[in-house]
């Protein structure tokens, strides 16, 4: 049996994998989680009760949670694109900084988002407010952090910039990045302009009238 993932093209997370897979050129067969297809949604639900996604299936082993499914790829799947240093303390880093995108800039604009879909007792504006505040500390952090370098780890494209990608892509949706930030405004500028994420925003853009804050007419 191939890979196949579950997961859905306006999903920050099933892109993150998205990235990861197009980067190598891996084979896949995507099972898209929606209306149209619900023998996906069932066979989905069987295999991970907890219904989230993204979900890879290789054979009968499942594999959940987007940062995982990408370390077993290069285990069992490896490409020519490492998206783990080989050096201990170097894929140390490169996992904290895949833990920065999605703690501290994907949960921020998420807040917002579920307070929009009525997901939490919040006001939409408040959780706006609160949501830019969290941002805007990230956003400051990595202005310093990326002084001197092309990725977010360095010269090499990583797990990290997988995470960073659709994460910074909905956050300046959700507060834009300013001018003030001219480094982390070109960074996103070089991930949009990576094939691998480039193709992924693409197919979600016929699902974009879904994002629940609206997105704008840009990207």
């Amino acid at each position: 049996m191939s890979l196949a993932l579950y997961g859905h093209p306006l999903s920050s997370y099933t892109q993150k994998v998205l990235i990861a897979l197009y980067e190598n050129d891996t084979p896949f067969e995507f099972r898209c989680i929606g209306p149209d297809t619900p023998q996906h949604s069932a066979e989905w639900q069987r295999r991970w009760p907890l219904q989230k996604f993204p979900m890879l299936v290789d054979g009968e082993r499942n594999v959940m949670e987007a940062s995982i499914i990408i370390e077993y790829l290069q285990l069992a799947h490896p490409g020519p694109v490492r998206l783990l240093p080989s050096d201990p303390r170097a894929a140390l880093d490169v996992r904290f900084l895949d833990r920065f995108f999605d703690l501290y800039v994907m949960d921020a604009l998420q807040f917002a988002v579920d307070a929009a879909l009525r997901r939490i007792p919040a006001q939409r504006e408040d959780a706006l407010a609160i949501a830019a505040g969290r941002l805007e500390r990230a956003y400051s952090w990595l202005e310093g952090h990326l002084v001197g370098k092309t990725w977010a780890a360095g010269e090499d494209f990583t797990l990290a910039d997988c995470a960073a990608a659709p994460s910074l892509f909905y956050a300046d949706w959700t507060h834009r990045i300013a001018e003030a930030y001219p480094l982390l405004r070109a960074y996103r500028a070089r991930l949009l302009a990576r094939p691998s994420f480039a193709r992924a925003v693409d197919e979600a853009r016929p699902f974009r009238a879904y994002f629940p804050l609206g997105a704008p007419d840009r990207d």
